[in-house]
């Protein structure tokens, strides 16, 4: 395999790491009884103007939307800023998602053992005051498939 920058280790592409990581949260929400669809699409904007935007995942029944974030700390524990841009983008449309909706950041856990901490951590530390107060974020480890639920706020 080639060296591709910012590219995931040993993975063929960022979007089959990113679609496994889908696969295995689905299975996750399967193992409690939520059945969630992939590409969950919902009208969204300010005021009047909505244009469909695509959650990872989502069920219109149970009113669930998901995001899901297979980000890692980089190499030499430097914070991933573009990638946390992302997750802030994440909370924009959670921002503008129908109230009604629960929301879920479903994320890796991904721990830094310079910083002694995981990758949501150090985003809530420093990112919350983007988080909408509904959000919730699921922390999935790999490893185990445990899954820590991390308070946004407080």
């Amino acid at each position: 395999m080639q060296n591709i920058p910012h590219q995931r280790e040993g993975a063929v592409s960022n979007s089959h790491v990113g679609k496994a990581f889908e696969v295995a949260a689905k299975a996750h929400f399967r193992s409690l009884g939520i059945e969630l669809g992939s590409n969950f699409k919902l009208p969204l904007g300010v005021g009047e103007r909505k244009k469909l935007h695509a959650f990872d995942l989502g069920c219109s029944e149970q009113l669930i939307l998901v995001e899901c974030k297979s980000h890692k700390w980089t190499k030499g524990a430097i914070i991933p800023s573009a990638k946390l841009s992302v997750w802030n983008e994440a909370m924009f449309y959670f921002s503008l998602a129908p109230p009604e909706f629960r929301k879920i950041m479903f994320v890796l856990k991904h721990r830094c053992e310079r910083r002694k901490l995981t990758l949501v951590e150090h985003y809530l530390r420093n990112h919350s005051h983007l988080v909408p107060p509904d959000v919730e974020f699921w922390e999935f480890d790999e490893l185990t498939s445990e899954v820590r639920v991390v308070p946004a706020h407080g």
